[in-house]
């Protein structure tokens, strides 16, 4: 197999040694429940523990408030389903939220609030949409498709002064990376975060929600996870998901500033070497509302589809959008939602930057799309 340059972490990142050796370590070891009562259980539980601390830890919180999840999506519907429950209208998300909120919201006949061109909330639509009747606003830390970070801390001040009663959840999977999570847990009720997006194994994630928030449990069985989550723990996925969290924080601030660099030179070196490429989501060369691992871009007269079947035969692995379904491109419900319409043919590209991302990603790139583009303009492909 060629060496692949790998720019989609968002949808999920390579996993770091250091979870790969937590989860072989608990896999080697004698595997038992962790809802036992004998010594294994209790050695099982320990692990099961300990592994929340850590992600408290990381996320400002006390660990009796977390509850593990098969990741991001059971989270956030754990979230809305658990505290949104009611009347018509009792919920209400962003109009460009990850569909594992948007679906549920729209299933419980909630609202949606606009954003502006950078995909930023409209804070008076937001206070507009607030009332007495509303029990949960969910809005995500940072977009999954064009990496807008949301201003958490204005959008609860929204929500106190025109829904005091309402819990505000945050889905934090994309910003698990990229930003303080303690800030956004201060002002929060509840949090949903993946391990997969920052080097855990797939199949982990966890939902904070703060102590006194009434949650409905969406699984019932054995009683596990204080009762908010039944089924078997499962112990190796869970300490693989600490270790990756706990690595991810401590290398923040360094990861940041790296990965910003590459993200810049690729999006400069885009645009120099791509006439019609146009970044999303920022106002001239202002990123500051971006995360650093986020670069997105629309090139004008190329289809997008075939654009990414030529960066994959050249061993580049990137995204039109979300990878959440079935992987076919479609039309995109958060540039819809920023005001963005293409009357001819137009490639969305997510190029999405993580732990494992590198300068000679960068200059693959760079080597590789601009000719891409010329062919496809050229053959009308």
């Amino acid at each position: 197999m060629p060496t692949v340059t790998y720019l989609d972490h968002a949808a999920s990142s390579p996993t770091l040694p250091e979870a790969t050796a937590a989860m072989v370590a608990q896999l080697g070891a004698a595997v038992a429940n962790p809802s036992g009562s004998h010594t294994a259980a209790r050695s099982a539980r320990r692990v099961v523990d300990d592994a929340r601390d850590t992600v408290a830890k990381v996320l400002g919180v006390e660990s009796g408030e977390i509850t593990w999840t098969s990741g991001g999506t059971e989270a956030d519907n754990l979230a809305i389903f658990g505290t949104g429950r009611g009347a018509a209208d009792a919920v209400c998300c962003s109009a460009i939220e990850h569909a594992a909120v948007l679906t549920p919201v729209e299933y419980l006949g909630g609202r949606t609030v606009a954003v502006g061109s950078a995909g930023l909330v409209d804070l008076d639509a937001l206070a507009d949409t607030l009332d007495t009747s509303t029990r949960l606003v969910s809005v995500m830390a940072v977009n999954n498709e064009v990496g807008t970070i949301q201003p958490i801390e204005a959008i609860a001040e929204v929500i106190r002064a025109r829904a005091p009663q309402a819990a505000f959840h945050v889905d934090a999977v994309q910003g698990l990376g990229w930003l303080d999570l303690a800030a956004v847990s201060s002002v929060a009720d509840a949090l949903s975060i993946s391990a997969h997006k920052v080097g855990g194994p797939q199949g982990i994630g966890a939902l904070w929600v703060r102590r006194g928030v009434a949650l409905v449990p969406r699984a019932l069985g054995g009683g596990q996870e204080r009762g908010l989550r039944s089924g078997t723990v499962p112990v190796a996925l869970v300490a693989g998901a600490a270790a990756a969290i706990e690595v991810t924080a401590a290398r923040r601030e360094a990861t940041v500033a790296r990965v910003a660099r590459l993200r810049d030179r690729l999006a400069e070196g885009l645009a120099e070497a791509v006439d019609g490429l146009s970044e999303t989501g920022v106002v001239g060369a202002d990123r500051r509302h971006k995360v650093a691992g986020n670069l997105h871009v629309r090139i004008a007269g190329v289809e997008g589809e075939a654009l990414l079947f030529l960066l994959d035969a050249a061993g580049i692995a990137v995204s039109a959008a979300a990878a959440c379904s079935s992987g076919a491109i479609g039309a995109s419900h958060v540039l819809a939602a920023m005001g963005i319409v293409d009357d001819e043919p137009t490639a969305s590209v997510r190029f999405s930057f993580g732990h494992s991302s590198t300068d000679e990603d960068v200059d693959h790139v760079l080597d590789v799309l601009p000719a891409v583009v010329a062919r496809l303009r050229r053959t009308g492909s």
